[in-house]
């Protein structure tokens, strides 16, 4: 009996060194077939298109391909809750952005993950301003007339969004709080169908990132009022600053960033956030991302333990506003 017991504790043994030592290998070897990069909202928005663009570069320097999937619902929560379930093996991986990676934690009291828990943090790909858009037969012509108008008429008007808790969500409740409004909230699976609604003028106005607006802007089929940051943009020079415009109050600005399963080996994550810095060092991906009004964030912010730091900030920084928002 004791001759069994010390060699099932030596089989157990042997087993875990088996597993500790094919963990490296399989890291080493990585990646060996086709990796899927889900996309927490509808195809057309700016998660979406910011995720293809870095996707695209990252398959041709790990040597296999990177297909991104897009799964909506609940503001982008459905599609991380099933990210933060997959196996941690690298061959799934998510972008999440400031919606899903911090707004959504005071938003959703019973929130299925925990952004700072259960993922590894790979790569920040780009910051992305807020605009205030509407559509095209909207009386205000400018800002000033904006504000007028809505608190005058904020209960009659509707305002899209991507879902509770996605990023044109979060930003749109920040204006509401500064404005003092309560707009009739449309959700959508995505920031493209919304996007879709105001061109169509089937609702009123909304705030949405840049990446998504800057096409429409210059065609002419919504017109913006603002961005949300202290200087204007290069992609939309003639479109003011809330500070320049008459709202310094609302300032707002999300980005986007590539996030692994907890426990992915290190090894695996290194090589992801090389791939995803090595994309946005090259300069046809930058241009792409920098006509679209993208910010390319700095080297020393792409790392993982920066953005770790990242979500931390940033669910310390929406959390009071969004508890007061919803309070009102």
């Amino acid at each position: 009996m004791k001759l069994f017991a010390r060699l099932l504790r030596l089989g157990r043994f042997t087993l875990a060194a088996g597993a500790l030592l094919a963990t490296p290998a399989l890291a080493a070897d990585y990646p060996t077939r086709t990796i899927t990069m889900i996309v927490p909202f509808a195809a057309g928005g700016p998660t979406d298109v910011i995720a293809r663009i870095v996707a695209q570069h990252m398959s041709t320097t790990l040597g296999q391909a990177i297909v991104i999937e897009n799964v909506v619902g609940a503001g982008g929560t459905t599609a991380t809750t099933r990210a933060a379930r997959a196996n941690p093996d690298g061959y799934t991986i998510i972008t999440g952005h400031m919606g899903t990676h911090a707004a959504a934690v005071p938003l959703y009291p019973k929130l299925a993950y925990d952004p700072r828990k259960d993922f590894a943090p790979v790569s920040l790909l780009a910051g992305t301003p807020i605009l205030i858009l509407a559509r095209t037969d909207f009386p205000p012509k400018d800002l000033a007339e904006f504000i007028t108008y809505t608190k005058a008429n904020g209960d009659k008007l509707n305002q899209a969004h991507a879902g509770v808790g996605s990023v044109s969500h979060v930003s749109c409740q920040l204006l509401d709080s500064v404005l003092g409004i309560k707009p009739t909230g449309v959700p959508f699976n995505g920031t493209g169908p919304a996007m879709n609604a105001l061109v169509g003028k089937q609702v009123d106005f909304m705030c949405d990132q840049i990446v998504n607006a800057v096409p429409q802007i210059k065609g002419g089929t919504i017109k913006a009022y603002a961005i949300a940051t202290p200087t204007r943009n290069p992609s939309l020079p003639d479109v003011p600053t809330t500070t320049e415009a008459g709202l310094p109050n609302f300032q707002a600005q999300a980005w986007n960033a590539i996030f692994a399963p907890k426990g992915t080996p290190e090894p695996i994550v290194a090589a992801l956030n090389a791939a995803a810095v090595k994309a946005l060092d090259d300069d046809n991906v930058r241009k792409r991302l920098l006509d679209l009004g993208s910010v390319i964030p700095e080297k020393a912010d792409r790392s993982p333990e920066a953005l770790g730091k990242l979500v931390e900030s940033e669910i310390a920084k929406w959390t009071p506003v969004l508890t007061e928002s919803a309070a009102k």
